[in-house]
């Protein structure tokens, strides 16, 4: 019986690697390869919904603002309630480089019920782009955390009007520095990449959709005829919510990105441990049999493997071993990314773990009434309002 659940395990290893849209290869790439523009460059503008980020908003400002882009370019910075200077310091940042005229800091309205926190604040700026004379044709949805290299909006431009993409969005090369980001943060982007293939994302035939919430340009014309960001507004995962709204209307793109990158510093375990358990339990559509079956599928998939090389004997122990061997070629591409040592592969099985008690965590605290807790809001109550 142990042979036949070892044979089983392996067997989905394999399924991972030559099945499952060549996840793990990480080729899905913003500068692969790096398209002509257009003859024409489109308007954009890029919408910034901001609380309480003092700490990087004005590198991303001066960021997007210094884009060395042909076309139209200017900026909404949507300050979402900040109890800090969030707003004054994206003003001094657009003046520290001259570009005051294409910023516009806009004071959020108070969060009214149904919506979460930061759909809101988009809304309020995607209306603002709305009820220009002439509105702008992309919309770039943007995190107050996220910079981009000089030439980062030509590629996505270029990208949406070669390919005639509704979306296009770009998984940011998250921060990964500390110890406690070496460890987890790779697998968080392997894990993504696993529950969502990117190949599958880009293909048209195919139903799966996902987006990176920190890069998304969306053409505003589908934006509207798909539903407006009213379409998601109790979503805590905002960015898959639109993109599955928005591939019903057109194609949309996916990738990662070494020219685009999160500022945002995870120093500890408990920080990563906050943004994970935040929505981990929404992912799961707050389903307590959806939970029980991810728990499952991720010891299945994630421990068995190492457990039987360990403590298994005979051909249940190779069985595992290969299975553990295979997991670590797998995480191989993700960790050349990061520009991480290869040996943190062997270590996969581990963060798996973390991870599974994170989403547990998570419905936890749904059941405890703090679902989706994030500065001062507790978000998952929108999905109870709608």
């Amino acid at each position: 019986m142990v042979e036949i659940f070892s044979l089983f395990v392996l067997a989905l290893w394999l399924y991972l690697l030559a099945g499952r849209g060549g996840f793990w290869l990480a080729g899905e790439r913003d500068d692969r390869p790096d398209l002509a523009g257009p003859a024409v460059w489109p308007p954009v503008t890029a919408v910034i919904p901001a609380r309480d980020e003092a700490a990087t908003i004005g590198r991303t400002v001066q960021s997007v603002l210094g884009q060395d882009y042909p076309g139209r370019l200017d900026v909404i910075v949507v300050d979402d309630g900040s109890q800090d200077a969030t707003g004054a310091l994206a003003a001094e940042a657009a003046d520290a480089i001259g570009a005051h005229e294409r910023l516009t800091v806009l004071p959020g309205r108070p969060l009214p019920p149904g919506w979460t926190g930061k759909v809101w604040a988009q809304k309020q700026g995607v209306d603002q782009v709305l009820s220009r004379a002439q509105p702008a044709t992309y919309l770039l949805l943007t995190d107050a955390d996220i910079v981009y290299a000089p030439r980062a909006l030509r590629s996505l431009v270029a990208r949406a009007e070669n390919g005639a993409t509704v979306l296009t969005s770009v998984m940011a090369r998250l921060n990964c520095e500390s110890f406690a980001e070496r460890c987890l943060i790779p697998a968080f982007v392997f894990f993504f990449q696993m529950l969502y293939p990117f190949a599958w994302v880009n293909r048209r035939g195919n139903v799966t959709a996902a987006a990176a919430g920190g890069c998304m340009l969306v053409r505003a014309d589908a934006l509207a005829s798909s539903g407006g960001i009213e379409g998601i507004r109790n979503a805590l995962i905002d960015d898959c919510a639109l993109a599955r709204q928005l591939k019903r209307v057109g194609p949309i793109w996916l990738g990662l990105s070494r020219r685009i990158e999160s500022i945002r510093r995870y120093d500890g375990f408990d920080a990563i441990g906050r943004m994970v358990t935040r929505s981990a339990y929404a992912e799961l559509n707050y389903s307590p049999l959806r939970l029980a079956v991810t728990v499952l599928g991720m010891t299945a998939t994630f421990l068995a493997g190492p457990l039987l090389a360990l403590f298994g004997t005979g051909a249940s122990a190779l069985l595992g071993l290969a299975a553990w061997a295979a997991m670590i070629a797998a995480f191989q591409p993700t960790l050349r990314l990061y520009a991480l040592n290869p040996l943190w592969g062997v270590a996969l099985p581990l963060m798996a773990l973390v991870y599974t008690v994170w989403t547990v965590e998570s419905a936890l605290q749904y059941a405890r009434g703090q679902g989706g807790a994030w500065k001062g809001r507790v978000q998952a109550a929108a999905r109870e309002a709608r």
